[in-house]
């Protein structure tokens, strides 16, 4: 007669089979561990290329921008008539086309050379009305002597420096100085003032305001404005900013803006 053989593992082996459960559990929870920290430092890596390559386009907006201002100064310095330039009668030889109307940039985003404007003026894509322009803002504080920007050069920087290689549209426009008390926004003042002299003059007289504008890939985009001045012929000595034989002009203030 054959014997029953019986196992009397009772707890022990219970115990062992929820053991193997177990080791199960915390391979899976392993193996998750290990996914979320790889996708975690892939996500990083991936933000850190993007912070970098938006830091270096910026830096190159930057630069373009600069340039932009520096050809612009360039040419203004020779320009006898300011009062052509602020109304816009007289616009650079440098222009890819009519001042208005869509530009594609490097990355096939649109740019609408209207709107750059409006957007310096009343900080709105809309056409700016007169009292919007003219209205005080912490910006814009100096009411009817806002600054009317006007355009005055625009095009690809390859083509202003006939240089390749560079993805930036750079605009620049010029605008009458805000430090203006005749009330008229299109007009170079006519009073100098002299030395010491703070009544029945106009401080703005021989001076307007340039505002460079770069565009690049990425959302790139620069903002720069500089004040000049006529320089003068009499009692100042030579610097970097005075031309030979040219009318002649020096930067007042120059500031990156925000």
């Amino acid at each position: 007669m054959p014997t029953e053989i019986r196992c009397h593992c009772g707890a022990a082996g219970r115990f062992h089979r929820d053991e193997r459960g177990a080791a199960l559990l915390v391979a899976l929870m392993a193996i998750l561990l290990t996914m979320a920290l790889g996708t975690a430092l892939i996500l990083s890596a991936v933000i850190e290329s993007k912070i970098t390559r938006n830091f270096r386009a910026r830096a190159k907006a930057f630069y373009a921008a600069d340039a932009a201002l520096e050809h612009t100064l360039d040419e203004v310095r020779a320009i006898g008539d300011w009062n052509a330039i602020l109304s816009g009668l007289l616009p650079s030889a440098f222009a890819d086309g009519p001042p208005n109307g869509i530009r594609v940039l490097a990355d096939g985003r649109p740019l609408d050379l209207r709107e750059v404007v409006n957007l310096a003026n009343c900080r709105q894509t809309a056409p700016c009305s007169s009292a919007a322009m003219d209205a005080p803002t912490a910006e814009r504080p100096w009411g009817a002597n806002n600054p009317r920007w006007t355009l005055f050069t625009w095009g690809f920087l390859t083509d202003l420096l006939q240089e390749t290689g560079s993805p930036f549209y750079v605009v620049t426009m010029v605008a009458d100085d805000s430090s203006e008390n005749d009330g008229d926004p299109l007009l170079d003042g006519s009073t100098p003032c002299t030395q010491g002299q703070v009544v029945a003059c106009n401080p703005g007289t021989g001076r307007i305001e340039l505002r460079a504008e770069a565009f690049g890939p990425f959302g790139a985009h620069k903002v720069l404005e500089a004040t000049i001045s006529r320089s003068d012929p009499v009692g100042r000595e030579a610097d970097y900013n005075d031309g030979i034989n040219q009318t002649g002009a020096r930067i007042v203030s120059w500031r990156e803006m925000r």
